[in-house]
């Protein structure tokens, strides 16, 4: 085993005047593994005599904790599983403490610990130093794909700091404890579980940027902690980092539009395709890395369902109202939703109960009917045979009756009073986000910037400048994309997505998110613009239903 640690050494003159100096945690390596160890330890073993010599090459030695239950254990049975841990290593069983009796050790070279613990540990890896003091094992993970805006670590009163903490390389680190240490329970469903917040919901003692670097610095870290955010927490759920967010949550394409900050990389394909916005480090962070099993993002007008179509997770939108929004960013109110993204749809779940708390019901009652919008019927390409199949799979599995379905002719036909589907509701989404976000973030944000900054602006990129100019220019208000947003509502409600109280809806609609078409973050594209139109994915946005995404691979 082979341990090195990191320690500042300085020169002092003494002076009359005396600074309060505090441990902010330890950064050590493991057989080339890296590692950080918390400032407080979170108990004490005292009488560890066996290990006294160690602590003459390093101060801390790692060691195993194993709980003990039953006749006849031995050490190698027990961990054995330890290896599917993604923060335990061998290099933890140099020494070992074990919690309960009548084990054997087996062939096992390590040392027991023979001491006395001041509380029950929970089984994993450890560091614990010359005082008996015991620190749980963080690893430390690169951001090789630059996911995360900043790492965070708990502080145990509620608040979060960033992590004083770093590994060799170009990217920063983000740190995990081990899965060992806890242990799911109804009161947390997600114990253990770690999930990444995208950063434009508040978290207590972190800045928020909104991907914007003049907000970051403007404005003090966040007193409060935003409820979704707040509710995972709640749950478990071990907050690791903000997650990089295209900026002000609008949607953004890579490179020329992400000025600010860089898009995260997509591990997709050649590596070099866009992530899609805004939730894009959300996308990209649980789609590259297995140590990550959730994000949380925001949906507006598809910024989980994008990133989570592009690189194969799954995602939701919510309906609309679900939980609360307070200390979080908005585009548009009247749209936003926060949503997840996850590799596991089983995790995925969880998460989505723990946030949303009463307000959702899952139930195994399925709609028998399933209507179908823009879906292939031939095979032309590699994407309509999985989509053909998977089709084929679902109403196999609900017994259904699978039914084109055309919005647009339907639409038409039963509001033959008013314009066509898709000219009424052209400038819906846009009048609503640009309105209203000018309202809310645009004018404060200029306001306070220009007060300390002698009445100058902050820097803002391409994309929001583009929309706010144009919905300044707009004589159609809020109230008038409210009225068309609500008529469509209505409609849809009534007809095609008509509630049931049984199966959520009487029928299942499913329509092609992505097809695998490249999209290169090294392409000179057009100026931006502003998002008219209607389109499939609009629809769960105006009607305020929820919207799934489906990976689907060959």
């Amino acid at each position: 085993m082979h341990l090195s640690w990191s320690l500042g050494v300085a020169s002092f003159i003494v002076a009359s005047v005396q600074a309060a100096v505090s441990s902010t945690g330890s950064t050590v390596s493991l057989t080339g593994v890296d590692y950080f160890l918390p400032p407080k330890p979170i108990a004490k073993i005292s009488g560890c005599e066996e290990i006294q010599a160690s602590f003459e090459d390093a101060p801390f030695v790692p060691f195993t904790v194993v709980k003990v239950q039953g006749y006849g254990v031995d050490i190698a049975s027990l961990t054995a599983s330890y290896a599917e841990d993604d923060v335990w290593q061998e290099g933890f069983m140099e020494a070992i403490y074990v919690q309960g009796s009548n084990f054997k050790p087996g062939n096992s070279s390590s040392t027991i610990l023979s001491g006395t613990a001041s509380k029950e540990l929970a089984p994993g890896p450890y560091f614990i130093n010359a005082a008996g003091h015991v620190y749980e094992a963080w690893r430390l993970f690169s951001d090789m794909q630059g996911a995360f805006t900043e790492s965070a670590i708990a502080n145990g009163d509620g608040s979060y700091s960033v992590l004083p903490a770093g590994t060799v390389g170009q990217k920063q680190a983000i740190a995990v404890p081990s899965r060992l240490y806890f242990t799911k329970t109804v009161e947390k469903p997600l114990a253990g579980v770690r999930i990444g917040i995208k950063d434009i919901y508040d978290i207590k003692g972190l800045r928020t940027s909104n991907g914007n670097r003049a907000w970051y610095w403007l404005y003090p870290p966040a007193n409060a902690t935003a409820p979704p955010v707040q509710n995972l927490i709640d749950a478990g759920a071990i907050i690791v980092g903000k997650m990089i967010t295209s900026q002000f949550a609008n949607g953004e394409t890579a490179t020329a539009d992400w000025v600010d900050y860089h898009e995260a990389f997509n591990p997709r394909g050649d590596g070099y395709q866009d992530t899609s916005s805004s939730s894009s480090g959300g996308g990209a962070g649980t789609a590259s890395y297995s140590w990550l099993d959730v994000s949380l993002g925001s949906d507006t007008g598809g910024s989980v369902r994008g990133p989570s179509q592009v690189q194969g997770l799954y995602g939701n939108r919510p309906s609309h109202g679900l939980v609360s929004l307070d200390h979080t960013m908005p585009l548009s109110p009247v749209l936003d939703t926060p949503g997840l993204l996850a590799r596991n749809p089983q995790v995925w779940m969880e998460a989505a109960q723990a946030m949303y708390g009463p307000n959702i019901t899952i139930t195994s009652t399925y709609p028998t009917s399933i209507q179908t919008l823009d879906w292939p019927t031939e095979v032309d390409n590699v994407a309509d045979k999985l989509l053909i199949d998977f089709l084929g799979n679902v109403t196999d599995f609900l017994s259904a009756n699978a039914t084109a379905y055309n919005i647009t002719a339907s639409f038409d036909a039963a509001n033959a009073d008013i314009a066509p589907l898709t000219t009424f509701m052209n400038l819906t989404y846009a009048l609503l986000i640009t309105k209203q976000q000018t309202e809310l973030v645009r004018e404060p944000f200029y306001a306070d910037y220009a007060a300390v900054h002698d009445g100058r602006l902050p820097f803002v990129n391409p994309v929001p400048l583009a929309r706010w100019g144009w919905g300044d220019n707009q004589t159609y208000t809020v109230d008038d994309a409210v009225a068309n947003k609500t008529i469509f509502q209505a409609w849809a409600n009534e007809t095609f997505l008509a509630p049931s109280p049984e199966t959520c809806s009487e029928s299942l609609v499913m329509y092609v998110g992505s097809t695998g078409r490249t999209t290169y973050r090294n392409t000179y594209r057009d100026e931006p613009g502003v998002p008219f139109g209607f389109s499939n994915s609009r629809i769960s946005v105006m009607a305020e239903v929820p919207d799934y995404v489906v990976p689907l691979v060959v």
